[in-house]
């Protein structure tokens, strides 16, 4: 077995903890890269997205996904899309990226709008 970067190992270690916890709720999953930042509504029971928010889509198309400000934004989107969907209790998945910056700010904007977790 090839030997795990410390990224992978925190994913896991994270993910693992998730699913001990989730119940039936659906997931909240995170992804940033250096120039944007994405986040999906996951049914991990049926295996399917329930909603989706990222810096890629046209509203936001045209500011820069690498800030605070529309990891904000993105945040507020995908509130209002799991509204939308019926959902109000998620289980936050932040992967392996650390709880700061823009993950946070992320998260800060989708419990503004409503969610809960």
């Amino acid at each position: 077995m090839a030997k795990l970067t410390l990224f992978d190992r925190r994913r896991r270690r994270v993910r693992s903890q998730l699913r001990a916890r989730s119940g039936d709720r659906p997931r909240l999953s995170v992804h940033r890269s250096g120039r944007h930042i994405y986040a999906q509504l996951i049914d991990d029971a049926a295996g399917r997205t329930l909603a989706f928010a990222s810096t890629l889509e046209k509203d936001v198309r045209g500011q820069t996904g690498a800030t605070v400000s529309a990891a904000t934004a993105v945040g507020q989107r995908i509130a209002e899309a799991a509204k939308a969907a019926g959902v109000d209790r998620v289980v936050f998945d932040r992967g392996a990226f650390l709880y700061h910056g823009r993950v946070k700010a992320l998260a800060d904007a989708a419990r503004a709008g409503g969610l809960e977790f």
